[in-house]
């Protein structure tokens, strides 16, 4: 039987970082993988591959001067799901080995398979090879979550999908219905709208992304609304069903039906189902050292990221919101530091949010709903793209930046962008946010021009400006 300081189960972000950083502080570390590739959801089937397919639509669809449309005979010709979806796994590979190679650099131990917990210190791994138990010190949980699957749904991977089976499309289809308005329906019906794709995304409440900007949705909703999306908000899907396509239909395969709550009927080629993920616990024998999940599989941490069982911590989305690649790589890293005593940083407070939609969506700090329910006072400076002379030159006028300014210190309380490049921009306002910078040091300093980041200066320029005025 092996002996470990750290075992560290998933090798996801949180995973990654959490194993890396202790094996830096001289511990002995393995990880253990279930799938028969590191990276966890965010390589294989998440991130990555999501961000990989946006980025390949977004050439095809800016190569040209005419939009991409579905219903150009010579363009469907052209295009093929499989041409799109094999540069999404040339890049999944990529970083597939970057971090075989990362772990390998740093002396972890790789070990596939299941694990499960025998008692606290004690792990067992069941693979095609046969079992293994191995002793740890303490272990750091980082399975990460997979897509919610109802009973009643009638999934079958190419007509009703889930998020899991996008990379396995066969065929890219005429129309889509989206179930769920969240970050991940949000971005994969944007996505599939800008190939041409009919898509109709559904969701049960009143708008999309309900922890975003209001302002920044509703100028999302708009410009995917121009793209020709249908958005069906505040309804609830009562039943999904497999039917026979009209004879003139020009996949005889079978559609899909979608029944509302309202007595709609919506009819597509496949449905996306994007409601919920649920947390990957399933043979991991948490009743074994006393970790009870909640009804969707989390399981509760401190704001130490331990467990109810002192030597086990958790890390990543398996702990619930916000359940993002870079949170869950700071918390992996802080969670190893916490748990080897060693003094750490974490600023919560400030993590970005960045949301791949086609445009883009990126935020840091609070929003103008949060301040106006914390009675704080503030003021809006925004710069649109089409102010910017970038913005002219790379064609989006759809974009803009929004700084919220405190009406007496005028320090920077939070930043939304919406457009190209958002999620990158984001950080020149989280850097000056974590040294409390007001709006003022945007108005003095000298941007590159033409960059996008001159918003900055313009968006300050019209907040104080109205401040000034009050």
């Amino acid at each position: 039987m092996r002996d470990y300081d750290l075992c560290v189960i998933g090798s996801g972000p949180g995973g990654q970082k959490a194993a890396i950083q202790a094996a830096k502080l001289g511990k002995s570390v393995c990880v253990i993988e279930r799938m028969d590739a590191v990276g966890g959801v965010a390589i294989n089937t998440g991130t990555i591959p999501s961000k990989a397919l946006r980025e390949a639509v977004l050439e095809l669809t800016r190569g040209g001067c005419e939009p991409l449309s579905l219903r150009s005979h010579t363009r469907r010709n052209e295009l093929t799901i499989e041409n799109l979806l094999a540069s999404c796994q040339r890049i999944i590979q990529k970083e597939i080995q970057i971090v075989r190679s990362h772990l390998a650099k740093n002396g972890v131990d790789l070990i596939y398979g299941q694990a499960s917990f025998i008692d606290p210190v004690t792990v067992e791994t069941a693979s095609r090879g046969g079992r293994e138990s191995l002793r740890a010190t303490s272990t750091i949980i980082a399975v990460g979550t997979q897509p919610a699957r109802p009973a009643d749904l009638p999934l079958d991977g190419h007509s009703v999908l889930t998020t899991d089976d996008v990379l396995g499309l066969r065929r890219l289809p005429h129309t889509m219905i989206v179930v769920g308005g969240g970050v991940i329906g949000t971005e994969y019906a944007s996505i599939f709208a800008e190939l041409g794709v009919r898509v109709t995304l559904l969701d049960a409440k009143p708008r999309l992304l309900e922890f975003v900007d209001n302002e920044v949705v509703e100028a999302l909703q708009y410009h995917l609304r121009h793209k020709g999306m249908t958005l069906r908000l505040k309804e609830k899907v009562t039943s999904i069903a497999t039917v026979a396509p009209p004879a003139d239909h020009p996949c005889p395969e079978s559609m899909v039906q979608a029944t509302l709550d309202s007595g709609k009927q919506l009819r597509a080629d496949c449905l996306l189902y994007c409601v919920g993920r649920q947390g990957a616990v399933e043979g991991l024998g948490l009743e074994n050292v006393g970790i009870e999940p909640d009804k969707r599989g989390r399981i509760p941490v401190d704001a130490r990221y331990r467990t109810s069982t002192p030597n086990i911590y958790a890390v990543g989305d398996i702990i619930g919101f916000p359940a993002l690649a870079s949170t869950s790589m700071d918390q992996g890293r802080v969670a190893a530091c916490n748990l080897y005593g060693v003094e750490v940083r974490s600023l919560p407070e400030l993590f970005p949010y960045g949301i791949y939609s086609i445009p883009e969506i990126s935020m840091v700090g609070r929003t103008e709903q949060a301040l106006t329910e914390a009675a704080v006072p503030y003021e809006t400076g925004v710069a649109q793209y089409r102010e910017i002379a970038r913005g002219q030159l790379i064609g989006d006028e759809a974009g803009m930046l929004k700084l919220l300014i405190h009406q007496e210190t005028h320090q920077v309380l939070g930043v939304h962008a919406l457009g190209t490049g958002a999620t990158e921009l984001i950080h020149i306002g989280q850097m000056l946010m974590a040294f409390g910078g007001k709006a003022d040091y945007f108005v003095d300093a000298v941007f590159n021009y033409p960059t996008l980041a001159e918003c900055y200066k313009v968006a300050a320029l019209n907040g104080l400006n109205k401040l000034r005025s009050i």
